[in-house]
């Protein structure tokens, strides 16, 4: 083997324990909160048995929660919206797991279809909406958990709206 390194490691490098970083216990940058949404999206028998379809009020199920995260399944059928609102302290990753959601902001709207996956920052204002004809179902991971939902106006400023506590 040509080196310009003095330095050559004999054996399993593998082997050699100290070297290695430790796998994380728990999701911490958001690239592991969005590995942790694909991985639960892949795991259907984890969450497809609990999904309710309710037409009087969206539907929602606390999936899972860690330090620092929580884990909620939602399920939305025609017509069913969420109002213009933010995730107040939290950052976010929506997964569309089935169906179709329209994402709707200040800037405009863009059609997520199963599979299709935003990453929020705290104070990102939008409004998700079934616009379709068939039920759709999502997840949602808030880091740190969820603790308040601010609602919007659509005629008001994101600085001006209420408040609602989760």
């Amino acid at each position: 083997m040509n080196s310009d390194s003095d330095l050559q490691i004999a054996g399993d490098i593998l082997a050699v324990q100290h070297l290695l970083q430790p796998a994380p216990e728990h999701p911490s940058t958001v690239s592991d909160f969005v590995r942790l949404a694909r991985t639960i999206t892949a795991d259907r028998a984890r969450w497809a048995h609990l999904v309710q379809y309710d037409a009087a009020s969206r539907w929602y199920h606390r999936l899972a929660a860690g330090p620092g995260h929580e884990v909620w399944l939602l399920s939305w059928v025609p017509g069913q919206r969420s109002g213009l609102h933010d995730h107040g302290p939290s950052s976010g990753v929506l997964t569309v797991l089935e169906g179709q959601l329209t994402e709707r902001t200040p800037r405009g709207s863009r059609e997520l279809t199963t599979g299709s996956q935003r990453v929020f920052a705290p104070g990102y204002v939008h409004e998700v909406v079934n616009d379709s004809l068939e039920p759709a179902v999502s997840l949602h991971i808030y880091f740190p958990g969820l603790t308040e939902m601010p609602m919007h106006s659509a005629q008001c400023s994101p600085a001006a709206h209420d408040v609602v506590t989760v």
